[in-house]
C-alpha cells in the first residue's frame, strides 16, 4: 500500500476511535495489523487487502456505531476513489464476517478474510485481551463477576450482541473458545500460549475471590458451559 494512502487512512481511523476507553482503541487496530502481517508473511494472501481490511475492521463495528446491516458506510468512504471495487467489496466483506457472532460466527471465504480474522482473536485473548475485556466490560457498566449469573450458551448473533452478562462469564462465551476457532496454523501456534496464560488468570482470579481457596470454580463452569 502506498505510504500516503496509508497514513490518510490511518489519520481517520485515528479520529473514529478518538476517547474509546473500551478496548477498540486506534492501538487495537495497530496490533491486529501487526498480527495479520506476520500471519501474512507465513500464510501469504494478498498483503494490501490484508493491511487494509486489519486497518478498518472495526470502523462499522455493530456494538460500537450501531447496526449498518453490512453496508458498512465508514470504511466504503475510507476506501472510495482509493481502492478498485474489487478491492472495497472484498473489504466490506471481510469486515462483516470478522467479528464473532456466537453460534453464528463463521470463517470467511477468503484467506486474506481468514488472517485478519485471526489477528483480531488473537487481540482478545492473552494478557492484552484480559485487560480488553475488562475495559470493555466496566465502559459498558457490567459487572466484573456474579458467582450466581452463569454463563450462557448457544447464544444466536443477536442473543450475543444483547447479552449484558459478566466480564467473566465472556472468558466462557468467547474467549476460551477462540483457540479452536483459529483459521491458520500460524494463528494457532500464536493462540495457545495466551489461552494458556487466561486459564492461570482465571484460576487466580478464583482463587483471590475466594480468599487464598484451592480454585474449584473455574474447571466446573467451563466443564457446564461445553456440556460435559
Amino acid at each position: 500500500m502506498d505510504a500516503s494512502v496509508r497514513d490518510a487512512i490511518v489519520r481517520e481511523v485515528r479520529d473514529r476511535f478518538s476517547g474509546d476507553s473500551g478496548g477498540h482503541d486506534i492501538e487495537h487496530t495497530f496490533r491486529v495489523v501487526r498480527n495479520a502481517m506476520h500471519i501474512s508473511s507465513i500464510e501469504g494472501g494478498d498483503a494490501d487487502v490484508i493491511e487494509l481490511a486489519a486497518l478498518l475492521h472495526d470502523t462499522d463495528d455493530r456494538k460500537l456505531f450501531g447496526d449498518t446491516h453490512g453496508e458498512c458506510p465508514f470504511a466504503r468512504s475510507v476506501m472510495e476513489n482509493r481502492f478498485s471495487d474489487d478491492t472495497i467489496e472484498h473489504v466490506v466483506s471481510i469486515i462483516n464476517s470478522v467479528s464473532f457472532k456466537g453460534r453464528d460466527t463463521r470463517a470467511p471465504d477468503t484467506l486474506e478474510g481468514r488472517i485478519v480474522q485471526d489477528a483480531d482473536r488473537l487481540d482478545a485473548i492473552g494478557a492484552v485481551g484480559i485487560a480488553r475485556a475488562f475495559a470493555y466490560g466496566g465502559s459498558r457498566g457490567r459487572r466484573m463477576y456474579d458467582p450466581s449469573d452463569r454463563p450462557r450458551t448457544d447464544m444466536d448473533a443477536e442473543t450475543y450482541f444483547s447479552n449484558t452478562g459478566t466480564t467473566i462469564n465472556h472468558f466462557y462465551e468467547k474467549l476460551l473458545l477462540l483457540k479452536d476457532m483459529m483459521n491458520t496454523d500460524t494463528g494457532r501456534s500464536m493462540a495457545e500460549r495466551r489461552h494458556t496464560f487466561m486459564e492461570s488468570f482465571l484460576d487466580e482470579f478464583y482463587r483471590e475471590w475466594d480468599g487464598e481457596q484451592v480454585p474449584k470454580r473455574r474447571s466446573g463452569v467451563l466443564s457446564d458451559v461445553q456440556g460435559k
